[in-house]
């Protein structure tokens, strides 16, 4: 069973190595957008120091300095997987202790208005991901959620705070789950937050995490809540990434 999966007793077989004299960032961040990526590369990127390899391609890390602090950031895949082993790898190749998560989420509250910053409190384990990092339970504490709303209550951004449901399986998100999930405090779904937490856990890296209203589910029909060709207030908005920045300055100090 998936749920007996954890094992801190023996070792992995395969671990990402340390680069030697790796470059150090005060905060990393991670969108999965690639017109974000390309947006931040263009207006605050100075340089790489660093890349993640895939069959799919390669995602450069690269740094931009604020206010004296190095702040690096990449593009991530959609999925706990991946997404996962992206945060392994990047901990490998830049001497960085903590880590932004951001992106769109599915809204699981007709109330909560699209493009308005969710932030997780903790995350319902619906993919395999995290049982791989942490002993078997139905959720994991999403720990500095409390940081992440100081600083949206500085920067006068609207936030709300909930749990967050983390899938595999987007095209099986049936209405008796989400039903579940809402009625247990769920006011987002995405596919990473569960998987990435766990990993920042078992690494002793720090995690902050907020998304965005995207899709709703909370309606009689599915709703995209966006028209096409449509990017503000989307994943792609590239505002969002500089709620990013200003979040990435607020945790550098802590």
């Amino acid at each position: 069973m998936i749920t007996d999966t954890f094992d801190n007793k023996t070792p992995a077989i395969i671990s990402p190595k340390l680069k030697d004299e790796r470059p150090k960032a005060d905060v990393c961040i991670m969108t999965f957008s690639w017109e974000i990526e390309r947006f931040a590369a263009e207006t605050y990127a100075e340089r790489e120091i660093g890349a993640l390899h895939t069959a799919a391609g390669v995602s450069p890390i690269y740094e931009t300095v604020r206010g004296g602090r190095s702040i690096a950031f990449y593009k991530t895949f959609v999925g706990a997987p991946t997404a996962a082993a992206f945060v392994e790898e990047a901990a490998a190749a830049i001497d960085c202790r903590k880590f932004i998560l951001f992106g769109g989420a599915g809204c699981l509250d007709k109330e909560i208005a699209r493009g308005k910053v969710m932030i997780p409190t903790a995350a319902y384990r619906d993919e395999g991901t995290s049982y791989h990092y942490a002993p078997a339970a139905d959720y994991i504490e999403v720990r500095n959620h409390g940081a992440v709303a100081d600083c949206m209550r500085e920067n006068g951004i609207p936030y709300v705070l909930g749990k967050t449901w983390t899938t595999d399986a987007y095209y099986r998100e049936t209405r008796l789950n989400f039903e579940k999930r809402k009625a247990e405090g769920c006011i987002s779904v995405e596919m990473e937050c569960a998987a990435v937490q766990a990993v920042c856990d078992f690494r002793g890296l720090e995690l902050y995490a907020f998304f965005t209203g995207g899709d709703l589910l909370d309606a009689p029909e599915w709703d995209s809540r966006r028209k096409e060709g449509m990017k503000k207030g989307t994943q792609h908005d590239v505002g969002h990434f500089d709620i990013a920045l200003a979040l990435a300055e607020h945790v550098a100090k802590l």
